[in-house]
Parts: C-alpha cells; structure tokens; sequence
C-alpha cells in the first residue's frame, strides 16, 4: 500500500461518520497494470478472429485487409473504453485490477455511482493517459490529496482502498451471548454466501463504533442493516423472534466473521441446551 494516503469522511444526514481509505498513485497504477493485461488479451483475442476471418476472405476481396485493419482500430477503441465502462457499472466500481487490488470508485460524497459518472471517467481516460503511461493522470493524481485523475474531477468520483480485515475479536463483541442464528446453519451459509465484504465491514463497523453513536441514530442505523441482512438471508421467524435490531446485526457479525468448526457447533449447542433448562 502506498505511504502517501488519505482517508475520506462521509457524513450521512442522521449524523453518522463514516471514513474510507483513498487509494495511492502507486496501487492505483498496478491495477491500471493488470487491467492493461486484461485489454491486451482481448486485443489478441480479436485480432486472431479477424485473421481467421481475413485469411479465408482475402483471395476474393483485396480490400478484406484495409476493411479488417479498420475495423480492428474501431474495436480496440471500443474495448479500451467499454471494458472500464462495463466492468465498473456491473461490478459495482470495480475492474479486474481494482479488484485485484482492492480498489472501488465510489461517488465522492458517499451517494450511489451513477452510469454517467462512470462513462465520464472513462471517456477522459484519453486525456489521462497522455502522452504515455498515463502521465497527465498520473501528475493529477500526485497534486491533489485525493489521488483524483481528471476523470475523477469531472465526474466527481474518487477510488477507495478495503485493506483487509483482520478477525475481530468477536467474544467481545458478542458477550458469550447465545446466537440464535446459528441454529440454521443452512441459512447462515447462504448470509456468508450473499454477503458482500462491504457489508459485512460495514456490519462490523457499526457494531464496534455503537457506543459513539447518537441514541436516535444508532436506532436508524442498526435498523437500516438489519432489514438489510434479513432481505438477503431471511431466517426463521422463530430464530429472530424477541430479537432487536442491534442485537440481530451482531448475530450476523457473530455468523460472518467468527471461525466455523466443531468447536463453535458443540459451543452452540451447550448454549441451546442451557438457554432450553433455564
């Protein structure tokens, strides 16, 4: 990761902080490295199409060679800026390099991207990536703490790093509570399944940050995620009855990070076990 780094804070209308790591120029270029591989093997792709195709075209039309030379011009214009086009709209900001990477373009105020956004930033890579190596961009990138390219600028986007989470420590966070959740495994499965890393850090944010938190907005907060979780994993009724909304996010916390095993089954089933006695 780069040493010269920034962090974004956003603020939502309920009072509630959230900070995100920018990306450096550094990692930045090493996913536009990998993207460039990405490109290069479509390049090569279509151009041993195009041969095929010249090749078996050629002895009746002398001029398949400067049709097919044009077109092969068009096509890689067409990829070098629909493969960022794509990639970013369907995969929510990320390419194969960012991804790689850890890298997202996101909306620089915190709001959902747009499919403008993303073609704008795209279109301008022609202007960044002059006069080789993406040097224009590259400068931009150095002389504004937000590592903004002029892509960036005009499409009000910045591109986030997700370091790598590490296991927390989630006997604190779970004060040796019984989780209900657990009793479905099949279901919990499916939740680690659905859900995406962003979510789950976001889970995890919220869980550890609660005691910061304004009363009312902790309130919306957590029942935001909960409804969340519930609509892409729902579990029983009987499993989430008599639950609260921060208690249910942390189960999910609980289902998510904490390390699966014979040990965590046999310590569920003691919990069940007391919780039926008592």
């Amino acid at each position: 990761m780069d040493s010269r780094t920034s962090v974004l804070t956003i603020k939502t209308p309920e009072g509630i902080v959230f900070s995100m790591q920018l990306a450096g120029p550094t990692t930045r270029f090493m996913a536009w490295a990998i993207d460039l591989g990405v490109v290069a093997v479509i390049y090569i792709v279509i151009g041993n199409i195009l041969a095929l195709f010249i090749g078996a075209c050629v002895l009746a039309f002398d001029w398949m060679i400067d049709f097919a030379s044009a077109t092969m011009y068009v096509l890689m214009f067409v990829v070098n800026i629909g493969y960022g086009i794509v990639l970013e709209w369907s995969w929510r900001g990320q390419t194969v390099g960012k991804h790689v990477m850890r890298l997202r373009v996101i909306d620089e105020q915190g709001l959902r991207l747009q499919f403008s956004q993303i073609v704008i930033r795209n279109l301008l890579r022609m202007i960044d990536s002059l006069p080789m190596f993406y040097l224009v961009g590259g400068i931009a990138c150095v002389l504004n703490k937000r590592c903004q390219r002029l892509g960036d600028f005009a499409a009000n986007t910045v591109v986030t790093y997700t370091p790598k989470l590490a296991e927390p420590d989630t006997d604190r966070i779970l004060g040796g509570k019984y989780n209900s959740l657990r009793d479905s495994p099949h279901i919990e499965a499916r939740l680690r399944q659905r859900a995406t890393p962003e979510e789950a850090r976001i889970a995890l944010q919220a869980v550890m940050r609660r005691d910061t938190l304004d009363p009312r907005a902790r309130v919306e907060l957590f029942s935001d995620i909960a409804n969340h979780f519930r609509s892409i994993a729902p579990f029983p009724e009987e499993a989430a009855l008599g639950i609260a909304d921060e208690q249910y996010v942390r189960n999910v916390v609980d289902c998510l990070f904490r390390p699966q095993g014979p040990a965590a089954a046999t310590a569920g089933g003691a919990a069940k076990s007391a919780r039926g006695a008592a």
